[in-house]
């Protein structure tokens, strides 16, 4: 079982700046991947970052060069750095830990809105 928490949502103008984390129960060293994934009213959720065990990163092609995903493993936290927002980036953040062929765990989402 992992537990995971957000925080760092919030409302920030477009241009703006927010840094979410994402506390984990338990060490996220040796999670499959851990992921952000958001969710905007009335879309699907999807991902929107996400890092792999063994370093690699994956984005979703519209935060590219905007969205950083890292992970403190002393610290069992991951992190997303959103810079350049945009009011198309609102919606609820959600952490994800992925351990292929086990289980998958979610945080409750923290919201982020950026106003134009």
């Amino acid at each position: 079982q992992v537990q995971l928490v957000e925080s760092g949502g919030g409302l920030v103008q477009a241009g703006g700046s927010l840094r979410l984390s994402c506390a984990a129960s338990r060490s996220v060293g040796n999670i499959s991947r851990m992921g952000w994934y958001r969710q905007a009213p009335g879309k699907q959720r999807e991902l929107v970052a996400a890092q792999f065990s063994r370093g690699t990163t994956t984005y979703k092609d519209s935060v590219k060069g905007r969205f950083t995903i890292s992970r403190d493993n002393a610290k069992n936290a991951v992190y997303l750095q959103m810079n350049s927002l945009k009011p198309e980036d609102t919606a609820v953040y959600y952490c994800n830990a992925l351990q292929y062929g086990i289980a998958e765990y979610w945080g409750q989402g923290t919201q982020v809105t950026v106003s134009s």
